[in-house]
């Protein structure tokens, strides 16, 4: 089995959704994929927060290692906010 990736979980994540809107003809079937696709989006969060992290450590700011809000940062450069 190849190891699960990011891309590869949210490439399943959307077949499940896609599959659930068409409608399944079981209640049974329908809550299997619902909680898979729970488990794909817990996946792909941790590894979303493992890449913020890495993220973080490679900003710098005034020779030293520093965070920055990514939202302040694109609002600052004009850009709309498209988390809302």
């Amino acid at each position: 089995m190849a190891k699960k990736t990011f891309e590869s979980a949210l490439k399943r994540l959307e077949q499940i959704t896609s599959e659930l809107e068409d409608g399944e003809p079981s209640l049974d079937k329908c809550l299997k994929k619902f909680n898979e696709g729970i488990d794909l989006v817990k996946f792909c969060n941790l590894k979303l927060e493992e890449a913020r992290q890495r993220v973080d450590l490679l900003i710098k700011q005034n020779g030293s290692l520093a965070s920055a809000d990514f939202h302040k940062t694109e609002l600052e450069d004009g850009h709309q906010d498209l988390s809302d």
